[in-house]
């Protein structure tokens, strides 16, 4: 069995991230990626999100983070939607016909339940696999994928502990997955 990796090759995540935009349209698939990419959410808290959690119905309006109690540990964590994830919701959503407590990404064969993990995992495969991505991937990469670009993008590793909920600095360096081509790459550019 191998270790979840990030996705660090900039054009396999293209590639990954498009699989249901261009490849095989599925605006419920895409729309998953992009979400997982960019929110640093546990599988399980992103399948678990309603159309209430993104969009205020009252002001007719996306709300600007989303605001979750994280299944896993019980802690309350506040994420931003950024530009990517609004796009993607622009773009795929149709709030108009939904109600504050449907799923986000529900299923299609009981639309009344959310996307099961197993699903979700399956999707994730198969956008990896177009993508060359043929060991490490699964649902639990989305995340890792963020913590390891904006570590690269120069995120301090206290921040991503902050952003992930982590207790302990140890579990944030587990996930950034650090291998020796990001070591080699410091090297190569120090110039003392």
């Amino acid at each position: 069995m191998s270790t979840t990796q990030p996705i660090r090759n900039i054009e396999q995540l293209k590639q990954f991230k498009n699989y249901y935009r261009y490849e095989k349209p599925n605006q419920r698939n895409y729309m998953l990626i992009i979400v997982g990419l960019n929110s640093a959410l546990r599988i399980s808290d992103i399948l678990h999100l309603t159309y209430g959690d993104i969009y205020d119905f009252q002001k007719k309006e996306w709300k600007t983070h989303i605001t979750i109690r994280e299944q896993k540990t019980g802690k309350v964590n506040r994420i931003y939607i950024n530009r990517e994830i609004r796009n993607t919701l622009e773009y795929c959503s149709d709030y108009s016909h939904h109600q504050k407590d449907n799923w986000l990404f529900e299923s299609q064969i009981q639309n009344t339940m959310p996307l099961s993990r197993f699903q979700a995992y399956r999707l994730i495969k198969e956008a990896a696999a177009f993508a060359g991505l043929n060991s490490g991937i699964s649902c639990h990469s989305l995340r890792k994928t963020f913590g390891y670009h904006a570590w690269k993008q120069g995120t301090p590793p206290a921040l991503l502990m902050n952003i992930y909920n982590h207790s302990t600095y140890q579990i944030t360096k587990r996930y950034l997955c650090i291998d020796q081509d990001d070591k080699d790459e410091v090297f190569e550019k120090i110039r003392l």
